[in-house]
């Protein structure tokens, strides 16, 4: 990813955190002299490792968990992005008098080699942190009913996976080029908006 030193994030929690937040990613792999991306989302184990460990699942359908093997043994890496807050800037917002428009937005991308997990124990303790994590929320949370006969039987129709973050970029494109009224005059604005990510830029 091109990074400008003035945007760039190297503070591992800090990425590790926004990875967390962030969990719905886009896993990138190459089959057939072609790009291939699955929309999934992750679970992040920070204490495994110098970056932490990736965790999801796809299913046995979609051929791109056998990418990873293959990718593997060319010495290529699976790239996972993390996409967060996003906002278009006016130059109208800005103090400076000669401006251009710009997107302010925030990424953060992790490469590694995924392993595919065979163990149907560890499998199911996979989906049983997914489903914590996503449930933990939850007045009530659901946990899988494992002695139910017909959840194990669904395990049989996917594949787990976790891949070691060997290297993490982070990208926070906030107007930390600009002059400070500049970039006040940004704040000012999204601060206030009725969308969401433009309120998030803001902070």
């Amino acid at each position: 990813m091109y990074i400008p030193k003035s945007f760039a994030e190297q503070n591992t929690q800090v990425l590790q955190t926004f990875m967390q937040q962030n969990a719905f990613a886009t896993v990138i792999t190459m089959a057939d002299n072609a790009p291939f991306a699955t929309h999934m989302p992750f679970v992040l184990d920070a204490t495994r490792g110098p970056n932490g460990v990736l965790i999801s699942h796809m299913a046995k359908a979609n051929p791109q968990w056998r990418h990873f093997a293959t990718m593997a043994t060319q010495n290529f890496e699976t790239l996972v992005i993390f996409q967060g807050p996003h906002a278009y800037i006016s130059p109208s917002w800005y103090a400076s008098e000669f401006s251009v428009p710009t997107w302010n937005y925030t990424a953060v991308h992790a490469y590694g080699r995924p392993v595919i997990v065979e163990d149907e124990e560890r499998l199911q303790a996979i989906l049983d942190e997914l489903v914590a994590v996503y449930e933990s929320s939850m007045p009530q949370p659901w946990s899988v009913p494992w002695r139910n006969e017909r959840y194990t039987n669904l395990t049989k129709a996917i594949v787990g996976f976790e891949m070691e973050i060997t290297r993490l970029e982070g990208k926070f494109k906030l107007n930390q080029n600009r002059p400070m009224a500049d970039q006040q005059g940004v704040v000012t604005q999204l601060q206030d908006s009725h969308h969401a990510d433009e309120r998030a830029i803001a902070q």
